[in-house]
């Protein structure tokens, strides 16, 4: 991370707490795409094998053949009468997360979703201590409501 994005953090931070009313000049937020979220067909599908387990069956070519499972019928998603799909909030915190990862400068790591309420639920973004810039955190955040309002019209939260 560059020193001037430190450095641009700290000035936030500090005028913040001197009592520095002055806000972030009005930033549009960035375009969101138009296509509706891609939801996982089953959320408690495995990902994928660790690495441990690949590197074990590469080294043992002789080895018999595990026993197969039964393939499983996949696990039928609740929907509600509007045919909107019922997901956790965790779900649905990944898929808002994953809608923001495709806008530029988005951090890699650093920043968390909380998804909160209930017929109307929304979303808020927490950024850890330097993964962005104040004026990146600040477009990202004005770029949450309008996510929230188009994924609300797909997916609604399980109690």
């Amino acid at each position: 991370m560059s020193d001037e994005v430190k450095d641009a953090g700290l000035v936030a931070m500090i005028s913040s707490i001197l009592g520095g009313n002055k806000r972030a000049d009005h930033v549009a937020p960035p375009p969101l795409a138009e296509v509706p979220p891609i939801v996982p067909a089953d959320p408690s599908e495995p990902v994928a094998t660790s690495r441990s387990d690949a590197a074990k069956a590469e080294s043992a070519p002789d080895a018999a053949p595990a026993a197969a499972e039964p393939a499983k019928p996949p696990a039928q998603i609740a929907t509600t009468r509007d045919g909107k799909r019922l997901l956790p909030a965790e779900a649905i915190a990944d898929l808002v997360l994953g809608e923001l990862r495709k806008l530029d400068n988005f951090p890699s790591s650093g920043v968390s979703v909380t998804v909160y309420g209930y017929r109307h639920w929304n979303a808020m973004l927490t950024f850890a201590p330097f993964s962005t810039s104040f004026q990146n955190a600040t477009r990202f955040r004005q770029a949450v409501p309008d996510l929230v309002f188009k994924l609300r019209r797909f997916v609604e939260l399980e109690i």
